[in-house]
């Protein structure tokens, strides 16, 4: 049995479920605008199992459900979901929805052929589960994709009492070349903290962030499963001074001066531009080199973000 159409005359005109366009991205309604679990009537073996199933509707005109949400998944025999899924897709169609956003665990991955036997494909996929996406609109697809690039962050730390910088070596390299400790930054971690963390990780060094020196952008990196890579470098002051290095990760480290860092052919290529870089603002006055960040409210209600740019005279920071 498929889920229950409403006629027009019950549910409203069509034409006021019909989104105006735009992309098309996942989100949670409040409970209030989800749509009532679907009554099964249907009492094929499994059926029970999709009651407490719910769709919810989002503000860009599309609709998502959760297969964590099914109650009895064990009992759930494919076809009995497959039929499910068609009669709502038709719905969701004569509705005026756009897109359907179909959030699959991990342990539910056999529902998956089900749902691309009705053209879902996969948009992405995290540790304990996959979203596959349904293009319901007129037209090529508008949906968003997900992430391309990884981010990686590293540390310039310069102790400017002694004009020396703390590099590392990697022991994973095929080439032992210095650079700046740095790694991977987690999801939701600022670009200033992943510095402080990696090379506090790497170094035992502890640092505070000061600003931004540069920015790499990288296409097909391999390192990157062949997606786009951004690695920036920060310049960080120290708070302590004795190296305790992490052994498994690098094979030497230590305080270096900076301009035989900026002279070296044993530096990575980028580590030596930055090196010259931060030796000119070392010598000139940082103002001349650095990016620095202001905190900002975002658009979304209880949100900041964190513009780096460099530095304005307060004349202009003012200007109203």
């Amino acid at each position: 049995m498929l889920p229950r159409r409403l006629p027009p005359s019950a549910s409203g005109s069509r034409g006021r479920h019909r989104p105006r366009g735009g992309l098309v991205t996942p989100g949670s309604a409040p409970r209030s605008a989800m749509v009532r679990p679907w009554r099964a009537l249907h009492r094929a073996r499994g059926w029970a199992a999709l009651a407490g199933l719910q769709a919810r509707p989002d503000r860009f005109g599309g609709v998502s459900v959760d297969l964590a949400e099914l109650r009895q998944p064990l009992r759930l025999e494919r076809a009995t979901f497959g039929r499910w899924l068609r009669g709502a897709v038709a719905q969701w169609r004569e509705e005026g929805r756009v897109a359907v956003w179909l959030h699959v665990p991990i342990l539910q991955s056999g529902f998956v052929a089900a749902a691309a036997s009705q053209g879902f494909t996969f948009h992405h996929a995290e540790q304990g589960s996959s979203t596959l996406t349904l293009w319901l609109g007129e037209g090529p697809s508008r949906l968003p994709g997900y992430a391309t690039h990884q981010l990686g962050v590293a540390g310039a730390v310069l102790d400017e009492s002694t004009g020396k910088v703390l590099v590392v070596q990697d022991r994973n390299k095929t080439t032992n070349a210095w650079k700046f400790p740095g790694g991977l930054s987690n999801p939701g971690e600022d670009i200033g903290d992943t510095a402080v963390r990696e090379v506090f990780e790497e170094t035992g060094i502890k640092s505070e962030f000061k600003s931004i020196l540069s920015i790499r952008q990288q296409h097909e990196h391999p390192g990157a499963f062949g997606k786009s890579d951004m690695y920036i470098i920060c310049r960080l002051e120290p708070s302590s001074f004795n190296i305790s290095f992490c052994q498994q990760e690098c094979l030497r480290c230590e305080w270096m001066d900076l301009g035989e860092l900026a002279q070296t052919k044993l530096a990575t290529p980028i580590t030596s531009n930055v090196a010259k870089l931060l030796l000119y603002g070392y010598r000139e006055g940082f103002d001349k080199i650095d990016l620095t960040m202001r905190e900002f409210p975002a658009v979304y209600t209880g949100l900041f973000y964190k513009l780096y740019h460099r530095e304005l005279p307060e004349s202009y920071r003012s200007m109203m």
